[in-house]
């Protein structure tokens, strides 16, 4: 099975610098982060996505709709792929990552969940994947699930895992079996 991995489209609290792990708090693409994933739709628009997992966040979602007008394939939401519960919903990532600098595999500050445990929820999710008929499909998550996504691939070890970074709309192709 073609798998693909993106990180979702610019949106209002990217370009604010602000944490969102929270489905119900409005974020949404920016005009850049609509004409980001309009790009993306057009670069995958000949491969035959059979289909498409978002995040429960509705910038996911709102990417891959726009992805989707070229497919027209089914879109589901997939819990283990959300972001990253910082604990620092609606505050500036830059908290986040003071809170966690100290040991970020294991803090889990302010409620939240480390690196490893996330990573450990969206380890889950590529088991779930292994089970889809689809040959061919898209997955619009978040950078710190890009992260995991790209270490399990690439063999790269967890205390590089906050080192790997992913701009908006930057997909990730690899075969899974």
């Amino acid at each position: 099975m073609h798998v693909y991995f993106m990180r979702h489209g610019e949106t209002n609290f990217n370009k604010l610098g602000l944490c969102n792990d929270d489905p119900a708090r409005d974020v949404y693409l920016t005009a850049a982060g609509i004409r980001q994933a309009e790009q993306v739709a057009r670069q995958l628009q000949h491969d035959k996505l059979g289909l498409i997992v978002t995040s429960e966040l509705p910038r996911t979602i709102q990417t891959a709709e726009i992805i989707n007008r070229f497919h027209n394939v089914p879109i589901v939401q997939h819990a283990a792929i959300n972001d990253i519960r910082s604990g620092f919903d609606g505050k500036p990532v830059r908290d986040y990552f003071a809170a966690t600098d100290a040991d970020p595999l294991h803090t889990c500050a302010n409620g939240g969940e480390s690196l490893l445990q996330h990573k450990a929820r969206v380890l889950s999710y590529l088991e779930w994947l292994k089970q889809q008929s689809a040959q061919v499909i898209l997955t619009v998550a978040h950078e710190e699930t890009m992260r995991v996504f790209y270490a399990y691939f690439n063999q790269t070890p967890d205390t590089q895992l906050r080192s790997l970074h992913f701009g908006n709309c930057d997909v990730l192709k690899y075969q899974l079996d």
